[in-house]
């Protein structure tokens, strides 16, 4: 067990590894929280103690299995984003490889964190019953409203437009081994939720609402069993574009060894034009690459990514999206000139761009593709719906 103390809230509670655990009377989904998956983001972690607590007293009717997950466990007794290394960027494929084998060897700090949290998962899923659902609950170092952050798939999406606040599409093109970008690779419905700034007592009001919200849409909980209507009106009103949806577009990356300063007054959803000032890097000024809004600038000393910038996403297209991916054009994209598979196991096209020059990122975009530069000619591509269990979401938890 460890203190965490929560400046907004001038508390202090003791947390393990599992915050709490909720079995419900009758069967249904799982769902899973993970709170200060960052060690200067604890305001998930209070929410989540707050919920279990209060539902466990409340002896309310719950369907299935409600699970709250402490993230880095080591870093948030010393209200630090990480000790070593961001254990949100750890969950690489070849990580989770090591960890399956259990050869992990000596571990510390965030390694041993992530095969603590590994572990547990394990046990969970092979104990409970589907379908699963796993959130992972933030806060951003700059003031912002909150948002959710999404790895577009068709399942990721569905579930996310019931909630009444924007939506990032497209993290996993930019970021490295998030652990919500793994489960996502095993099928499962999984996101992000950023609920504000790091100390703001708003953040913690709006971490409750979207667990109450979550719980209601996952069909853990009927609307009647809680102020349904008040948690949700209290997202819906922090934000004129609780609706709207958004894709990144460009990253700017810090290097090992940078020094980076953004630009003071920038906040979330901020609108810039192309050549604004944004940051100075290494004593030299950086500068908005397009027209559109900046998303999580950086004012913390630890992290890697300096600000993204985001465009909105026309309704039309999104539909367009859906129905194109449903097409499974994977099964003849091999067969088009400069695309080829990357390897036997059919999961990922490589695509040499002097060749297919159409592919574009948007037009991958819209066929349910997402893609990594390997170099200045080549693009990998990796279906965002092969892997998503569809099925499981659809049964009836009430028969």
């Amino acid at each position: 067990m460890i203190k965490v103390h929560n400046k907004a809230l001038n508390r202090t509670i003791e947390t393990g590894r599992i915050i709490g655990h909720i079995e419900g009377r009758k069967k249904g989904p799982t769902v899973i929280f993970f709170g200060g998956m960052h060690g200067n983001e604890n305001s998930g972690v209070f929410a989540l103690h707050q919920v279990l607590a209060d539902l466990q007293h409340k002896k309310k009717q719950i369907n299935g299995h409600i699970y709250g997950i402490t993230g880095n466990l080591r870093a948030l007794e010393k209200g630090q984003r990480y000790c070593t290394e961001d254990l949100n960027r750890l969950w690489t494929a070849d990580r989770i490889k090591i960890l399956e084998t259990g050869e992990v060897g000596d571990l510390q700090d965030e390694k041993l964190e992530q095969y603590e949290i590994h572990q547990t998962l394990r046990s969970i899923m092979s104990e409970r019953e589907g379908p699963f659902y796993f959130m992972d609950l933030h806060t951003t170092s700059s003031e912002t409203i909150p948002f959710i952050v999404v790895n577009d798939s068709l399942l990721n999406r569905k579930f996310t437009e019931q909630y009444p606040v924007p939506m990032i599409l497209g993290v996993e093109e930019y970021l490295d081994g998030p652990i919500l970008s793994h489960i996502n690779e095993l099928g499962y419905v999984s996101f992000g939720y950023e609920a504000g700034q790091h100390d703001d007592l708003a953040s913690y009001q709006n971490q409750i609402a979207f667990i109450y919200l979550s719980l209601v849409f996952s069909e853990i909980i009927g609307q009647e069993e809680i102020d349904y209507f008040h948690y949700y009106q209290q997202l819906a009103k922090t934000s004129a574009t609780s609706r709207d949806i958004f894709e990144i577009r460009f990253r700017f990356r810090i290097h090992e060894g940078d020094r980076f300063e953004m630009r003071p007054g920038f906040v979330n959803f901020q609108k810039v034009k192309k050549g604004e000032e944004m940051a100075i890097r290494n004593g030299k000024t950086v500068i908005a690459s397009h027209t559109g809004r900046v998303f999580m600038p950086l004012y913390q000393s630890q992290g890697k990514e300096g600000f993204f910038e985001i465009k909105k996403v026309h309704p039309f297209f999104l539909r367009l999206s859906a129905v194109l991916r449903k097409t499974k054009l994977a099964h003849i994209l091999p067969l088009l000139p400069g695309i080829k598979w990357q390897s036997a196991s059919y999961d990922a096209l490589v695509v040499n761009l002097k060749i297919a020059r159409f592919f574009t990122k948007p037009f991958l975009h819209l066929l349910g593709y997402r893609s990594k530069q390997v170099n200045r000619t080549h693009l990998t591509i990796k279906n965002r719906e092969a892997s998503s269990r569809t099925d499981e979401y659809d049964a009836d938890w009430n028969n």
